[in-house]
C-alpha cells in the first residue's frame, strides 16, 4: 500500500495556448492536512479537477491511493469527499431530499445519519428547497455532502467561501475532526490564517508551476526572519545595507530589520552600536505567500 494517497508526476494541462499547470509534481501523505495556496489563475482548481477525473492532463499522470485518476477513478472516488470550487445543485429538491439521494448513492457508507449532525453543527434549515439558499447556506450543503460519508480523502476548493466567520471556524473545526479519525485533507484556500492554523504542509503554485512544497513550521521559520533591535547608539541609515536585509522602521532607538539571508552579518555588525535589547518578530504564512507573489497579482479562476 502506497504512502501517498495523492501523486502527481509531471501533471500538465493546457487550455489551448493557456497554461493550467505544467510539470506539477506532488505528494500527499496518508493522513495529513496539506493545504494548496495560490492566486486566483494559478492551477490550483485545475489540479483538483484532474484528481477528480473532471478534466484530463495534456501531460502526466495523476493517482489517488495509488490507483489512476483517468483508468481507476471511479473505485478511487469511492474513498472521496470533494467539494469543489463552483457548486451545482439540484435547485427543486429540499436539502434532507438531497442528502438522503447522495447517501443512497454512495458505496462506502458509514452512517446515515451523520449528514443530520452536521447540518446542525452548520446551522442549516434541511427542510427549505436549496433554490431558496444564500450563497452561503448553499456551501454548507457542498460541506455536509464532502464530509458526511466520512471519507478516507477530502478533497476541499476553497470550503469556506461565502461563509461568516463563525461558521469559519467550524467548518476548520470539522476538517481538525475529520483528520484525527485518519482522513487525509486536500484543500485549497485564499484564508491563509485558517491554513496556518491547520495544514501539516502547504504547496505554493504560481502561473501553473509548484514554487514550493513545505511544512508550515519550516516555510514559517526559514524563509525570512524580522529582528528588532534596541540599540545604545543609533546606527547610521546604511548600516544594515547587507544583500538580503531591508530595513523596515525606527523608533527612538529600536530598529525592525527582514533579514532574508546574511543573518551572522547582521548580527556582527549589529553589536558595535551597543545592543540593549532583541527580538524576533514571528512571520505569518500570509507575508511568506506575498513575499513569493509580491503584491496586487490578480488573474481569473483556473
Amino acid at each position: 500500500m502506497t504512502d501517498y494517497v495523492i501523486e502527481t508526476k509531471g501533471l500538465s494541462v493546457y487550455y489551448g495556448r493557456h497554461r493550467g499547470i505544467l510539470d506539477v509534481d506532488l505528494r500527499v501523505e496518508r493522513g495529513e492536512v496539506f493545504g494548496f495556496l495560490g492566486p486566483n489563475g494559478a492551477g490550483k482548481t485545475t489540479t483538483q479537477r484532474v484528481l477528480m477525473d473532471i478534466i484530463r492532463p495534456t501531460a502526466g499522470e495523476a493517482f489517488l491511493f495509488g490507483m489512476n485518476c483517468q483508468t481507476d477513478g471511479v473505485s478511487a472516488r469511492d474513498r472521496i469527499g470533494y467539494l469543489p470550487g463552483e457548486l451545482s445543485l439540484y435547485e427543486n429538491m429540499r436539502a434532507d431530499q438531497f442528502f438522503k439521494m447522495y447517501y443512497s448513492l454512495q458505496k462506502n457508507n458509514h452512517d446515515s445519519t451523520y449528514w443530520q449532525t452536521l447540518a446542525e453543527r452548520l446551522n442549516l434549515d434541511t427542510s427549505r428547497r436549496i433554490r431558496e439558499y444564500s450563497r452561503g447556506n448553499k456551501q454548507k450543503v457542498g460541506v455536509v455532502t464532502a464530509f458526511m460519508n466520512k471519507p478516507e480523502l477530502l478533497i476541499l476548493d476553497e470550503p469556506t467561501t461565502g461563509l461568516d466567520p463563525l461558521v469559519q471556524q467550524t467548518v476548520m473545526e470539522l476538517v481538525r475532526e475529520a483528520n484525527k479519525a485518519g482522513t487525509t485533507v486536500f484543500f485549497s484556500s485564499h484564508i491563509l490564517p485558517e491554513v496556518q492554523a491547520v495544514c501539516d504542509r502547504v504547496g505554493i503554485i504560481r502561473e501553473g508551476l509548484l514554487v514550493a512544497t513545505e511544512k508550515v513550521e519550516d516555510m514559517t521559520r526559514q524563509h525570512f526572519k524580522r529582528v528588532r533591535f534596541k540599540f545604545a547608539e543609533s546606527p547610521p541609515q546604511d548600516a544594515f545595507s547587507e544583500d538580503g536585509v531591508k530595513e523596515l522602521e525606527r523608533d527612538m532607538d529600536w530598529v525592525l530589520l527582514e533579514v532574508h539571508h546574511n543573518l551572522d552579518k547582521v548580527m556582527r555588525n549589529a553589536t558595535q552600536f551597543g545592543i540593549m535589547d532583541i527580538e524576533t518578530i514571528p512571520v505569518s504564512l500570509e507575508e511568506i505567500f506575498l513575499a513569493f507573489y509580491g503584491r496586487g497579482n490578480g488573474g481569473t479562476n483556473v
